[in-house]
């Protein structure tokens, strides 16, 4: 793994970090999602491990960060402007490792001894030091940390093998969800639609049937009941993400099943007693970088002429 720079400014640590926490809720959320009520109690804890480590490692570049740019006067002392709780424990730190004798001095002669020692030096070089070591746990807790996405591609390659199913992957712009139905209507139904008219018709669909779709809208930071118009408006205006409430509207429009293969989860199925063809989407939390993503899975196709060679051998 290659090693991560160090940002040179407190104000690019704070952003990485708000980004790092952003990718998080989104591996969190994924996770809950997927939880059964088996499961739920180890996803859960799970959860909060991979929050704990989260933290404890922005707190530590955080605190080598502080303690690389305290300010130090020439008598030696910290400026108080730049004192936090991390750098004062690590001040403490090397006052007392100060007032220890090196081991380069003990065996000084008696000429050298009459030089003042350089306290502030010291205490500088320490801190390098001191850093260093954060630096390098930081680089190996980052190379022992679980590879999230590289799993989820094996697992889901071994899903499609198993389906003989094969990825058609669609660009991840916010519109993947309804690009990815309309691959799967062109191949399966020979049908022609572009995302704004399936965006428009989930819309329409949702707006006749509001009472199947209110338990959808309850939006979990506001603990409230988002209102359904204006839902409905920012569903076909902008690329909102498509959910699970824009399937279940477009197997109905389409009265087909829609199928969700999941890496390491059981497949969900849509609208399982649609009359016309399955439609196959894959779901993926942690392969791409903008967080949740659809891809359309299209069947295996044998050559015959393979076949038959293959036969004949």
């Amino acid at each position: 793994m290659s090693e991560v720079e160090f940002p040179s400014t407190k104000e690019e640590l704070v952003a990485r970090h708000k980004k790092e926490a952003k990718d998080l809720i989104a591996t969190i959320t994924g996770l809950k999602k997927q939880a059964t009520k088996k499961t739920r109690k180890n996803v859960m804890s799970k959860c909060q491990e991979l929050q704990d480590q989260l933290d404890k490692k922005q707190k530590e570049e955080l605190a080598s960060f502080d303690q690389d740019n305290v300010n130090v006067d020439d008598k030696g002392a910290v400026n108080d402007d730049s004192i936090t709780p991390e750098s004062l424990l690590a001040q403490l730190d090397l006052q007392k490792v100060s007032q220890e004798p090196s081991s380069s001095e003990v065996n000084v002669t008696p000429q050298q001894t009459k030089g003042k020692r350089n306290r502030q030096k010291e205490r500088l070089e320490k801190r390098k030091h001191e850093i260093e070591r954060i630096k390098e746990e930081a680089r190996a807790e980052a190379a022992n940390t679980i590879d999230y996405r590289q799993i989820e591609i094996d697992s889901m390659n071994q899903v499609l093998a198993l389906n003989d199913l094969q990825l058609h992957e669609i660009r991840p712009d916010g519109h993947c969800l309804f690009a990815s139905i309309q691959d799967q209507l062109l191949i399966r139904h020979q049908e022609e639609k572009s995302v704004q008219e399936l965006r428009e018709l989930a819309a329409d669909y949702i707006s006749k049937h509001r009472d199947d779709f209110i338990p959808f809208l309850f939006d979990e930071k506001t603990m409230e009941l988002r209102d359904m118009d204006s839902y409905l408006e920012e569903l076909t205006t902008t690329a909102m993400w498509g959910s699970d409430m824009e399937i279940l509207a477009l197997g109905k429009s389409f009265d087909c099943p829609i199928s969700i293969y999941i890496a390491g989860a059981a497949t969900m199925t849509i609208n399982e007693d649609g009359a016309e063809p399955k439609l196959r989407l894959g779901y993926y939390k942690h392969t791409y970088g903008l967080g949740e993503h659809y891809n359309s899975l299209r069947d295996i196709v044998v050559d015959e002429q393979e076949i038959e060679d293959e036969d004949a051998n």
